[in-house]
Parts: structure tokens; sequence; C-alpha cells
């Protein structure tokens, strides 16, 4: 028979019980020691509160976390461990001095259970014993199990917060947590998984993750550690995202002694007045999806329909253009109006055809397209050598299910207005941010009241080498730009955006930007060279039709940026900033310069 006290077995017998397994040794001895990792708040750089973390006995086999879960689980003694850690954290966090709040992880199980074996009043009368005040300690739920009963956890979470105790979820998003936990718990505080934190300054969709996760925690009222943190260009962009708290090894390691200060290293990056660029989920997104394209409701016919019926069905619907025919809800064929109303008009048609089936006429390959299709499987309805598409038109299907017909006519007008739609958020030939990213990332600069300098590059005698050379020739020249160009800006720091044709804006807050600017003017105008062919080289430029059809010389392709500083506390829109690079461009363009800095 064996109880927990302190954190420390009390064995019935005077003798060591034979058998005795390593952990069981460990918490009889009480070995287990404390460990505590700095949360800093990312807008101050203040140390919000310290996690403890269990570690065994030094230069032993059971000295990391993971061979005490192990030892626990093997000798059956998950309950009895997991009570030992939070006394032996709550123990040694008693008799320091240490300002802030204390996280201590312990499981839903075993916080279960000891509610339910003990209650709330000794969960407070251990607090207390060891000096600790309620409201200055955070359970954390550590999910290694799913969680059987998510009513008895609500309760007796209820019970733990009546008592002054805060509760946080831990590790939100690796799989084993779930939305409705944190739903049905409303925690104080939910911790983001690692995963999510880990090189979130390269990937878009990571961002996009943690922005949502932050949408819901705005709802609950909930606060956000993100976890993991291990590098500046991380912080920067979970600092500049908003989120409120972090922890990770770029804070602070965990130490014997609580931290008072966060390190050097990562207060700088705290009170850097720049903001970061957060990676673009567009810049490896193709198409994307077309929704919402419009339907025609229609009537519909199936297999036995006769040739009269179909005929008094399009004179119901004068503005149909076809019909679709279904076995049962699955669509089988379509039949066109016009080809069929030619048919039906003949002499002594409906006599012989009248009451026979419709099929005669019906396409049994019809274009089907699903509500979620994508862009490039209706591209291929455009660019088909079998054009009866457009006449036909295409049958739409929810899950292979009819629900209407689409013409061609709304087809082009889809795919055209999903292209413009998609090129303000991502450009289509460099897969650089369009509009709608360089807007965001510029009150994004004006918020913070930022210093920084906006150029927007342009190509000269572009248009005459495009019309001369071609579009594949003039769609490379624009690549090489967009290269060039992200070549010469510091990822974390400097913004580049293709506004549009040969058109780029960059915003700059590196302080070196000008040398930036210089070497991307030198390299452009070295490298366009090659797109020229040799008597155009030789020459210095091609003979070329101007705007007006006047042929003429144009020197070979160069590019032009204007520069103009920008006190981010002085504007309040994106864009009166986009304008005033704009002249800035336009007056670069003139002077026939590389580069030209513009006055505010």
């Amino acid at each position: 028979m064996r109880t927990v006290n302190d954190g420390k077995f009390h064995i019935a017998s005077v003798h060591s019980i034979a058998g005795q397994g390593p952990l069981e040794r460990v918490l009889q001895l009480g070995s287990l020691y404390p460990v505590y990792q700095p949360i800093v708040n990312l807008a101050d750089s203040s140390i919000h509160a310290h996690e403890a973390l269990i570690r065994g006995p030094r230069g032993t086999d059971l000295h990391t976390p993971d061979a005490l879960l192990r030892a626990a689980a093997l000798e059956c003694l998950g309950y009895e461990f997991e009570y030992a850690c939070v006394v032996a954290a709550l123990r040694t966090w008693g008799k320091m001095d240490v300002p802030g709040r204390l996280f201590v992880n312990m499981s839903a199980a075993v916080l279960t259970q000891l509610i339910r074996t003990r209650g709330p009043d000794e969960l407070l009368k251990l607090i207390g014993g060891l000096g600790i005040l309620p409201r200055m300690l955070v359970l954390e739920i550590t999910e290694h199990e799913r969680v059987d009963d998510m009513d008895e956890l609500a309760e007796v979470v209820a019970q733990v917060r009546e008592a002054g105790v805060s509760l946080a979820l831990d590790d939100f998003g690796d799989g084993r947590s779930s939305l409705r936990l944190w739903s049905q718990l409303k925690p104080e505080v939910v911790k983001i998984d690692k995963y999510f934190t880990k090189d979130i300054s390269q990937h878009g969709d990571k961002l996009k993750t943690i922005q949502a996760l932050m949408q819901i925690a705005d709802i609950f009222g909930t606060s956000l550690v993100a976890e993991g943190i291990e590098t500046k260009e991380d912080l920067r962009v979970l600092r500049d995202l908003g989120i409120a708290y972090g922890q990770g090894y770029f804070l602070g390691h965990p130490n014997p002694t609580p931290v008072q200060y966060v390190g050097v290293d990562s207060q700088r990056v705290l009170a850097e007045r720049q903001i970061v660029v957060f990676p673009e989920l567009s810049r490896a997104t193709p198409n994307g999806l077309l929704r919402n394209i419009s339907l025609i409701p229609a009537p519909t016919v199936t297999a036995v329909t006769t040739n009269d019926a179909m005929a008094e069905c399009f004179s119901l619907w004068p503005n149909l253009h076809a019909v679709a025919v279904l076995d049962k809800e699955k669509p089988v064929a379509l039949i066109n109006r016009s080809q069929f109303m030619n048919a039906y008009s003949k002499l002594y048609y409906r006599e012989v055809w009248g009451r026979k089936s419709c099929m005669v006429h019906a396409n049994m390959e019809p274009r089907l397209i699903e509500r979620d299709h994508s862009v490039d499987e209706l591209i291929g309805i455009l660019t088909s050598q079998d054009q009866r598409y457009l006449n036909d038109g295409f049958i739409v299907t929810d899950n292979g299910r009819y629900v209407g017909l689409g013409t061609g006519e709304q087809l082009v007008r889809s795919v055209t207005e999903t292209r413009i739609e998609a090129a303000r958020h991502a450009n289509p030939l460099t897969f650089l941010p369009g509009n709608i990213p360089i807007s965001q990332h510029i009150e994004r600069l004006i918020r913070k009241k930022v210093c920084f300098v906006a150029c927007y590059a342009d190509l000269n005698n572009f248009k005459p080498f495009n019309d001369y050379y071609g579009y594949w020739r003039g769609d490379e020249m624009i690549r090489l730009l967009a290269r060039l160009a992200m070549e010469q800006c510091d990822s974390q720091r400097d913004f580049l955006g293709h506004v549009g044709g040969d058109d780029f804006i960059l915003l700059f807050q590196s302080p070196d930007w000008r040398q930036r600017s210089e070497r991307l003017v030198e390299a452009f105008n070295t490298q366009a060279q090659s797109l020229f062919d040799d008597a155009a080289r030789n020459a210095g430029g091609i003979e070329a039709e101007d705007r007006q059809g006047v042929l003429r010389f144009f020197p070979c392709t160069t590019v032009s940026i204007g520069a103009i500083a920008i006190d981010g506390s002085q504007f309040s829109r994106a864009e009166d900033v986009a304008n005033l690079a704009a002249l800035a461009k336009h007056d670069a363009k003139r002077a026939g310069a590389g580069l030209l800095e513009r006055g505010a």
C-alpha cells in the first residue's frame, strides 16, 4: 500500500519493497526537481510568468521528461508521478520570492482524479500550505490522451476556477487537443503548439492558421501563448501579429532559478521600431477555386422525354440555351436549344420523330463542373478545340448531383473576374504580392509609425521591346526584374510587391536602401541586354513603332526607380504613400535616372 504526501512515497513497511521500479525509488526519495522557463509579454518585454518543467536526478536515465513519462507508464505510476511533479514545482516556487504567475502541467485525467478523490479544498490546502496564492497559479492541461468525459472535465475545471486557480490548454493544435475542449472549458490561456510557430517567418500557411486562432481567442476572451520560439525571425512575425505572450529558447531556457528579465538579443528584437515582412501564401498558391459562378435555374428532362415535350419545354422557357438530361439526380447529357429547334422545325419532323426520345439530339459528353472547380479546369473549356462547350454551356454539379446550368458568356466573365481578383492578391506572372497585400503592408508601417523608403520601379522602353520580341520574352524581362529586386531585399525588413505589368513597389526598412536600389538598377540594366539579339545590342536598341504608330529608334530597356522617404507618423492612408511613390517614379523616368529620390 502506498500513498503520496508532498511528493514522497510513504511505504507501509519499514523495509524497501523488493522489485521496486526506478521511478518509484525516485518518488520515494523525492528526487524530482523543477526548472522554470519564462513566458514573456511580447508587447513590453516583461516576464509575465514561468512554466515549471520537471527533471529527474542528474546523471541518471530518468533525468529527461520523456524518460520520466515512459517510466511512469511502464510502472503504472501516472497519477503518483504527476502529483509529485506538481508538489515539487509548487514547493520550490513557494520558497522563492519571484513575481509573476506559475504555470504547472497536469493531464486532464489526473486533474479529474485529484478533484474527484480529494476535492478542491484539498487542492487549496496544498497550494496555500506551500506559500502560493491561488490566483497566481495556472494549471496547464496537457493532452497526452483523448479526454474520455468532456462534461466531467468541465465540472472539474469549474471547481478549480471557483478556487481561484486559472486554466491553460497546452500544445493546442498538435492533434491531441480539440476546438471543443477550448469552447467547453473556456480556458484563460491557450498555448499554441510549436509546430505552428517554428519557421513561421517562412510559411504563410502557418501565419494564416495563427491568425485564425487569434480570431477564436478574441471570441472566447482567451490569451494566447506562442510556444517554441527559437529564432529572432519567428519572434518578429509573432510580435507583429499581435500575439500576447511567447515562450521558447530564444526568449529564455529552462533554469532552476527563474529569470527577472529577458535576454539582450530577444529584448532588442522586441524593441525594434521596424515591422517584419509577413510570408505570403500567394507566392506559392495556384489559381484557386471558383465557388460562386452564376447558375441558371432550369428544368430538366430524362431519356424518356419525347421531342414534342422537349419543344414545349423550350417554348415555355424562351431564354433557355440548353436543357440537361438526368438519370435520377445525375446529369448524363445536354440538349442544345438552337440545334434541337433547327431539327424540330423541319418538314414532317413532328409526325415522324415527335413522340420519340429526345436523346437523339443529346450531347452525351457534356462538360460537368463541380461547384468547387478550379480556374484551370474552366480555362480548359475556353481553350478547347471543341467549341461546342461554349455554345452548349456546361452543367454545374454538387457532389455529382445536378444544381444548374452555366453559359459560355458566364464562364468567360467568371474566369476573368477570378483572375483579376487573384492578381490583386498575387501577381500570376511573378507570384509576388499584389495590390491588396501591398496596401496592407503600408498600413502596418503607418500604424506603427515606422520610417521607411517607398520605391517605385518601372521599365523604360518596355512596350517597344514587348511588341518587337513578343509577350513571352516580355514576360521573361518582367520576371528578371522581379528576381533581381527580390535579391536586393532583406526578407525580414523589405517588402517587394508587383503592382502589375512592369511596375513594382519596394518598401525598404533597410538603412542601406540606396545601395540596394543602385545595385538593382545596375544588375538589371546589365542582364536585360541578354534578352536582346546581337544586332540590337550592337546598335544599342531596336526600331519599333511608338504609341502613335510611328517607327523610331528605342534604346535598350532599362529600369528607373523613384524613391521617397516616408515618416509613417505623418500618414493615415496607404493610398497617399502609393501616390507619392508613383510621382517619384514619374520624375525618375522623365529625368532618365536609374534612381531618383524625391522630397516628400
